[in-house]
């Protein structure tokens, strides 16, 4: 399991986050901390996570600002 916190990124995460699930190892767990702004994000992740071949397991909101996604593929 890792964890990646991609929140100093703010809205700019994906790129960021695309790198890694390509480069993620297969059937390790993968845990991505963003902030969410005006909660558009979200979406936006799990349509990443589910077009890099990954499930999309847990998403929550961990703060105020912060949303959390737990992901393997």
């Amino acid at each position: 399991m890792k964890r990646y916190d991609l929140r100093h990124l703010k809205d700019g995460f994906e790129p960021r986050m695309r790198e890694i699930l390509v480069s993620h190892k297969a059937g390790e767990v993968a845990i991505f901390l963003f902030e969410i702004g005006d909660f558009s994000p979200i979406q936006r992740s799990a349509d990443l996570v589910k077009e890099c071949g990954y499930e999309l397991l847990n998403s929550l909101k961990f703060n105020e600002v912060d949303w959390t996604i737990v992901t393997k593929k």
